[in-house]
């Protein structure tokens, strides 16, 4: 099924199968990179998580270098807005991509430290400006928010004087989480206590996101149902920022049947 331009939806029959889709369409890229001599640079999320340790698992077996590959974490929780939550910190995403990712590839197959980017307080144009410098991203690969956010670009709030066209050049910055996000992600870090959630971030830009060669986008939660269907068939808007890939050449969204189901 496609959607817009280049939205394409692709079904597969499980949650796991997501993760492995995923997974793969990371190493085919990386694969046809190193071919071809060539750096690969990807925006990555932690939300889902579930497709780095088979990426680590395949990267491993199939002997798969990945010295020439660049990962640029979308976002990170704040503890205010200029301190970082620490790496040991359960919902550091810093920590999880140590964990699920880096900590299981060989060594001799892995991208050097330097190699590995989260956006940091005071030097958002930093980060921006090397993903700029390398050609921009191959790929953006993420989830889809409660209110169609991507990263943590959170949708404007009603007194926010901000256009559609201004919003999608937003570049990496540090904001509040709203809310809803604080609510739905404290049931996957808390079991739905919302009580010491993080209150802000740092997040890339849609101006980046928007500016990748391709973007993936993983369902792999039941609610996200809704807001896939609004992004897909409502106007673009930056009340739902996904929907503002409807005017990007190469978008697929990748989900289980039973979220998928309505929407094809």
């Amino acid at each position: 099924m496609v959607y817009g331009r280049n939205i394409r939806l692709k079904t597969v029959p499980s949650e796991s199968d997501v993760y492995l889709d995923m997974a793969l369409t990371m190493l085919e890229c990386i694969i046809k990179n190193n071919k071809e001599g060539k750096n690969t640079v990807m925006i990555v999320p932690v939300g889902p998580t579930g497709q780095y340790p088979v990426l680590a698992e395949l990267a491993n077996r199939l002997r798969i270098s990945l010295r020439k590959v660049y990962f640029f974490n979308m976002d990170e929780y704040l503890i205010k807005p200029g301190e970082a939550i620490p790496g040991t910190h359960p919902m550091s995403f810093f920590g999880r991509m140590k964990k699920d990712f880096y900590d299981r590839v060989d060594p001799e197959l892995a991208m050097p430290e330097t190699s590995r980017f989260f956006p940091v307080p005071g030097r958002e144009a930093e980060f921006d400006g090397t993903i700029e410098s390398l050609g921009g991203a191959d790929i953006c690969l993420g989830g889809l928010g409660i209110n169609g956010h991507i990263a943590f670009n959170e949708p404007p709030e009603a007194d926010e004087m901000i256009t559609t066209e201004e919003f999608s050049r937003l570049p990496t910055r540090v904001l509040r989480v709203t809310r809803e996000t604080r609510a739905v992600n404290a049931i996957g870090y808390q079991r739905g206590d919302i009580t010491g959630m993080p209150e802000w971030c740092i997040t890339i830009g849609m101006k980046q996101i928007l500016a990748s060669k391709k973007v993936y986008i993983a369902l792999t939660r039941e609610w996200q149902h809704g807001i896939a269907k609004r992004m897909l068939t409502g106007a673009a808007s930056a009340a739902v920022p996904a929907s503002l890939l409807q005017d990007h050449p190469d978008v697929c969204i990748v989900s289980p049947e039973s979220i998928a189901k309505g929407l094809e």
